[in-house]
C-alpha cells in the first residue's frame, strides 16, 4: 500500500449492517497491510480540538523554569512535563527533537489501579489546561473503544473483547512540541523511526507533512490527515497479541526543509494502553501451520516496563 486509507467511524456505529461490515473489512485490511488509517467520525468536536491546541501552545510558551517545575522525578515520565532531549527511539542514541506533556488515566479512588498510576499534574498558571486535557482524553478513549471493537470482530473475537482491558487502562495523552530548529541536527530527527508500544495510537496533528510511514516494501510514504481526521495506528501490544496479523508499522516525524526550521510543530497522540495485568499472549485463533506463534507470553505491564527502559524514560 502506498496511501493511508480513510474510514468513517459513523459507518461502524450505524444501524446499517452492510456499512458496519464494510468498515470492519476496510480497517482490518488496512491494519494487515500498512498499520495506519485516517479516521473520520470520531468524538472530538472542532471546539474541543481548538481549545486543546490553544492550551498546549500556551503551556509550551511558558518560561523553561516554570515548565521544569512540572517535571516529576521518579515516575519514568508517566505524568507531567518531559523536557527537550529526554526521549530517544529504541536503538538510537540521539534524542528526539521534542518536549512533551503527559495526561494519564482518571481513576476513581476505589479502583485497584488508583495506587498503580501516578496522579495527574495540575498546571496552576493555566486555568483551563487540565480541564480541556481531561475532556480530550475521555473523547479519544471513547473513540478508541469503538475502533478496538471493530478490530475484535475482524479477529473473530466477541465485539466487546477489549472493553474490560481498556477500562481504567494505562492510556496516555501526549501533547508534543517540536521547537524551531536552531542548528543543523547531527543525526537527530523530530521523532526517529519507531513503533508504538501500546494497543492503538490516535494522533491529532497530522494535517501537514512531516509524519511518514514505512510500508511493507520499505518505502517511506507521507501520512497526511484531512482537517477532520485522526491518524490511527496499531501498536506493538496489539501486533504481538494478534501474532502480527495486525501490523505495528514503523513511522517517524522528519525534520522540515531548512526554510521552515524556524517554525514549531505540534502533535497530540493518544496512546491507548490496557490495564497492566492484561495478558498479551498470542491469540489462539491467530495461530495456524502457516503462522506459528511468534511471541513469548507477557503481560501489558511487563512489556511496557521493558520498553520504557529501552526509551531511556525509566532506569
Amino acid at each position: 500500500m502506498n496511501t493511508i486509507p480513510s474510514v468513517n467511524l459513523a459507518d461502524f456505529l450505524s444501524e446499517d449492517k452492510n456499512k458496519k461490515e464494510q468498515f470492519i473489512n476496510e480497517i482490518g485490511h488496512a491494519y494487515e497491510n500498512i498499520g495506519f488509517v485516517a479516521l473520520k467520525g470520531h468524538f472530538l468536536d472542532t471546539a474541543l480540538v481548538e481549545s486543546l491546541y490553544a492550551e498546549i501552545k500556551s503551556f509550551f510558551d511558558l518560561p523553561l523554569q516554570i515548565k521544569e517545575k512540572y517535571e516529576i522525578p521518579g515516575i519514568g515520565g508517566q505524568r507531567g512535563y518531559i523536557s527537550f532531549g529526554k526521549e530517544s527511539a529504541k536503538g538510537k542514541k540521539e534524542a528526539d527533537l521534542k518536549e512533551f506533556w503527559h495526561f494519564g488515566q482518571y481513576v476513581e479512588a476505589a479502583s485497584k489501579y488508583a495506587k498503580e498510576y501516578p496522579e495527574n499534574v495540575t498546571v496552576t498558571e493555566l486555568e483551563n489546561f487540565n480541564k480541556v486535557g481531561k475532556k480530550a482524553y475521555q473523547m479519544l478513549e471513547k473513540t478508541a473503544k469503538y475502533v478496538l471493537r471493530s478490530l475484535a470482530l475482524h479477529l473473530n473475537l466477541e465485539e466487546t473483547y477489549f472493553d474490560a482491558f481498556i477500562e481504567n487502562g494505562n492510556s496516555i495523552l501526549r501533547p508534543i512540541h517540536y521547537p524551531p530548529i536552531q542548528t543543523a541536527p547531527k543525526g537527530a530527527e523530530r521523532a526517529a523511526a519507531h513503533g508504538d508500544i501500546n494497543l492503538i495510537t490516535l494522533l491529532m496533528g497530522a494535517q501537514g507533512k512531516g509524519l511518514q510511514v514505512q510500508n511493507h516494501a520499505g518505502d517511506w510514504i507521507d501520512a497526511v490527515a484531512a482537517p477532520d481526521e485522526l491518524m490511527i495506528n496499531v501498536g506493538d501490544m496489539l501486533s504481538r497479541h494478534s501474532n502480527n496479523k495486525l501490523k505495528s508499522t514503523i513511522h517517524r516525524v522528519v525534520n522540515p526543509p531548512k526554510e521552515l526550521w524556524g517554525t514549531s510543530r505540534y502533535s497530540i497522540p493518544f496512546f491507548m494502553h490496557p490495564v497492566s495485568d492484561m495478558k498479551l499472549d498470542v491469540l489462539e485463533n491467530c495461530i495456524d501451520k502457516d503462522n506459528p506463534k511468534q511471541f513469548k507470553d507477557i503481560t501489558a505491564g511487563e512489556f511496557l516496563d521493558e520498553r520504557l527502559k529501552e526509551l531511556g524514560l525509566k532506569k
